[in-house]
């Protein structure tokens, strides 16, 4: 694992406010077993929003360095990183249309607790409806029901989702219960009014930036050779939300909540491990797959894109 990389990481899993040990052989081979379900989660992906016609982004420059709690950072984007989202598309599909609805339903900084209305309990519940009839998690259950992780009875595999999403925690020691793992990797919070966490989705992302909360301060890469596309579906940012800047966040990009669901609730049942980091080819990206567990729930998950289209690798 080069510095770099160790650096995305670390950067990634102060979230969770720990140390990370240094693995280098986190970044050894590509996981094929993973891979190959996973890739059968992307060919099933019928939702997913296509580059260029159903959205736009605009790359622009890339982003340097900035520690973590800095609330500065140099601006290699003058213009948002999405300059066109369909947005009538988004909200007549209905897995989005209800995902969207989660989106204001948390207070955004640890140490204040959640108060889950009746109103807000029915949302969660519609949502976990709404992709439990998707080919995708349909996929991901039976998967898991194969590996021995999940129940077979839909109703039961609903409640483990709900735990493993839903269920709220607490990430501040001096609150009360404060968080949740779809709060945290979807929504994103912050520590302390210090630091960003979470927050590696690209319809939050976009709706914050379209509000003028969220500034795209350019991509990151590793060098030169490895700069994104803008047709691809995973890339590393830097950007600045409410005030705080986050160094580096990993985010699949047009993807559908209930791939991204999918495939990270796999990725936590495959391991009892505090930390679990799968290397993984999924089409065209090599990418590494971070969850950090939180007991029986999610505490943060992300990608970390490493190569597209094979490039040097």
């Amino acid at each position: 694992m080069t510095l770099s990389k160790h650096y995305l990481l670390l950067s990634e899993l102060s979230d969770m406010n720990c140390k990370v040990p240094f693995h280098p052989f986190h970044m050894q081979g590509v996981n094929q077993e993973l891979s190959e379900v996973l890739n059968q989660l992307w060919r099933l992906d019928t939702n997913r929003l296509k580059p260029g016609t159903d959205y736009r982004i605009s790359l622009q420059g890339r982003a340097g360095y900035v520690a973590q709690g800095s609330h500065h950072a140099r601006d290699r984007a003058r213009a948002p990183l999405f300059s066109y989202v369909n947005e009538d598309k988004l909200k007549s599909i209905e897995t989005y249309a209800h995902f969207i609805n989660l989106l204001d339903n948390y207070e955004m900084s640890t140490g204040v607790s959640e108060t889950v209305t009746s109103e807000e309990l029915r949302e969660n519940h519609l949502f976990l409806d709404a992709i439990l009839e998707t080919d995708v998690m349909k996929h991901a259950h039976k998967y898991l029901v194969s590996k021995g992780q999940s129940p077979s009875d839909q109703t039961q595999f609903k409640r483990q989702l709900y735990d493993i999403w839903f269920r709220l925690y607490h990430r501040d020691r001096s609150g009360g219960q404060d968080s949740c793992g779809f709060e945290h990797v979807f929504v994103g919070e912050t520590k302390s009014g210090q630091e960003i966490m979470g927050l590696h989705n690209w319809v939050q992302f976009y709706l914050q930036e379209k509000h003028d909360h969220v500034d795209y301060k350019g991509y990151k890469a590793r060098d030169n050779k490895d700069t994104p596309d803008e047709d691809d579906h995973v890339l590393n940012l830097q950007f600045s939300w409410k005030g705080l800047v986050k160094p580096v966040g990993g985010s699949f990009i047009g993807v559908s909540p209930e791939f991204e669901m999918a495939l990270f609730t796999i990725l936590f049942l495959i391991s009892t491990e505090k930390m679990t980091s799968e290397v993984v080819k999924v089409d065209e990206y090599v990418m590494e797959l971070v969850v950090y567990r939180h007991g029986r729930s999610i505490g943060t998950s992300f990608p970390k894109l490493l190569s597209s289209n094979n490039r040097d690798l």
